[in-house]
Order: structure tokens, then sequence, then C-alpha cells
């Protein structure tokens, strides 16, 4: 409330939770699974609080006036159960925004068959579309191997045919449109969306009113801090967290020749909107900035399918395990990669 009545901002959280309560206004219907979803893993979503004298539940979507209800549940430690019921879900109610979300993104491992034979391949091999929705928390903050990478690189590969949606989000209003525009689509397809974590609190993730009112979801961000396009010198392409970290550094160190474009779709590529920003930045080199291993992440993605602009990757260097399990040499990494980006 304190950020919407300073800044007229909402947070990542709310708007999420009014993607949902739109959807459910229009007449939708709206279910979500996962573990530990009507909290959030990270304290964030509080879509149900609770009584602390009888523990009685309040769901917050509950209480609009003629609106279906905001069906979500708490389910089992078995990815693969809940995800192929939610796929099911989704399948025999292609109008309701089904919604699965991972604990961590890692934990999407032990749903891959799941992935592998319906939801990457289900249009291709048997014509039959689904709008599931996959919320897979992903970002590296010093968590270890297990709690780091939602494997991006894994989904990445099976993209093709037009078969899925791959999003790595930024901003709260972006979000809120990618989830609605799953129900306005005449067609239904997978989305997978790569959710953030320490960020969920960013104040970089919360967005204006008028984004959540005008305009749509935005596949690709450009870097509303430069002024003239031609004394730029650098393009730092990246998505996701590691956004805030490469802004954090040019803010700290007053550097006005290198402009962040934040890709948000990942596929299908917006291969339009990179074209046009090689225009406008014309004078420039570009550079695929990702805190993931050479091996993981969207770099390979993008090195095979960007036409028309030469990638250099920054990048960890190539691992067999998604990242370190020391919070010292994660910090060391996380540094070099920044530093690289805008050194180099």
């Amino acid at each position: 409330i304190k950020l919407f009545n300073d800044e007229n901002k909402i947070d990542w959280a709310t708007g999420e939770l009014l993607a949902y309560a739109s959807l459910l206004k229009e007449g939708k219907t709206v279910r979500m699974s996962g573990q530990d979803v009507k909290r959030g893993t990270f304290s964030s979503r509080h879509a149900v609080l609770y009584d602390e004298t009888n523990n009685s539940e309040y769901n917050r979507l509950n209480n609009l006036k003629e609106n279906n209800p905001f069906r979500i549940y708490n389910s089992l430690l078995s990815e693969y159960a809940v995800l192929g019921f939610e796929y099911g879900y989704g399948m025999a109610n292609p109008n309701a925004l089904a919604i699965w979300e991972a604990q961590f993104g890692d934990f999407v491992n032990g749903a891959q068959i799941i992935i592998d034979q319906y939801i990457s391949s289900a249009e291709t091999k048997w014509q039959r579309m689904n709008g599931l929705v996959m919320l897979l928390p992903h970002g590296y903050e010093g968590q270890g191997p297990e709690h780091s990478s939602a494997r991006m690189e894994r989904f990445l590969q099976q993209c093709a045919e037009l078969n899925m949606v791959m999003a790595n989000i930024t901003t709260s209003a972006n979000f809120f449109h990618a989830l609605r525009r799953q129900q306005a689509w005449v067609y239904r397809k997978p989305l997978v969306v790569f959710t953030p974590k320490a960020n969920l609190r960013h104040p970089g993730s919360s967005s204006l009113v008028e984004d959540f009112t005008t305009g749509g979801f935005k596949e690709v961000i450009d870097d509303a801090s430069i002024n003239d396009a031609s004394s730029v010198k650098k393009v730092l392409l990246c998505s996701g967290k590691i956004y805030f970290d490469l802004e954090e550094y040019r803010t700290k160190n007053n550097i006005k020749d290198v402009a962040i474009v934040r890709l948000e779709q990942l596929y299908p590529l917006p291969q339009n909107q990179l074209d046009e920003l090689y225009k406008k930045y014309s004078k420039a080199i570009w550079h695929w900035v990702q805190e993931e291993p050479q091996n993981m992440g969207a770099a390979t993605f993008l090195r095979m399918n960007v036409k028309n602009i030469n990638l250099h990757v920054i990048s960890r260097n190539a691992s067999a395990a998604t990242a370190t399990g020391y919070s010292k040499v994660h910090a060391k990494e996380q540094a070099a990669i920044i530093e690289t980006a805008f050194t180099i």
C-alpha cells in the first residue's frame, strides 16, 4: 500500500494477483497448484491468509463481487504427478488458466517426462493445444547447485515450430500482461516463466499503474536511459535477474556509453524487434550477458537462432553443475561477469 500511495507503483506479487483477479472478473477459471503456492515459497504471494488463533483460511481473491473462485492448492512433493494433473486440467478446459509453480526451478526435473512427452510436443504429435503456465523460480544468488537454475537450456533446446513460449520477465506489469495474454489468444500455447526469487522485492521490478492499464506484454525492453543512440559503443543484451546487477554497476560507475537491453521473451524469438534495435545502436558491439555457465542458459540457443547480430557471450565458465556450492566463489564469479561486461 505504501508503494502504491507514495510512488503509484505495484510490486510483483500484487501484479500477479491482479492478473488472476482480472481474469476471474471476466468469468474465467484460474487454478494454481504447487509446493507452498498459497504463501509463495519466498513469502511474497500471500494469496491465502491464515487466522493465527484457529487456522481458518482467507482467500484474498474470493471476495470480489460476481467472480469465479480462485482455486489455489498447496500440492504434495511430486512434481511429476502434480504437473501431469495440471496439464490434463488445461487440456480438459482450454478456457481455464492452469498454473503450476515449482518451489525452486531446479525441481522441475522431477517432471521431465511430462515436459518431454506432452508439454513440448503434443501439438506436433497429436494436434492438441494446451495453455498450461509453468512458473520456475530461477536466478543465481549463491544458494548452490540445487536452488539456482531451472535449466533454461533444456526448454530452449525443445523450442521449435512455435510450440511453447519462454519468458524471463523483469517487471510486475510485464508479468501481468504475460499471464493475461495466455487467455486473450484465440489459440493455446504452454508458457514457461523463469520467475525471480530475491528480486520479487527489488524496487526495479515494480511498475507504474499506467503500465498495467495501457499497452501489453513487451517481448523486448529497450534502454530508456539512452538519449543519444549514436553515442552507444556497447549493447549488453540480457534477460532476467542479471539486468539489475548490470544496471547497478552502470549507475554506480556513471557509465553513459553502454545500453542494456532486456530480452523478456526468449521464444518465440522477437527477431524483428531485435533488428530494429540493432539499427538504432548501429555503432555498438553487442554482447549477450548471462549468469549461467556458458554451456547452459540461453547462450547456445541465441547464437544458433539470432539472425543479423553477432553476439559475443559473457558468462560463467562451462560447468558440469549448474552453480557452485560456495557463496564466496559465487560472489567472485558474479562480480567477474558484471565487470567483464563493462570493461571487455
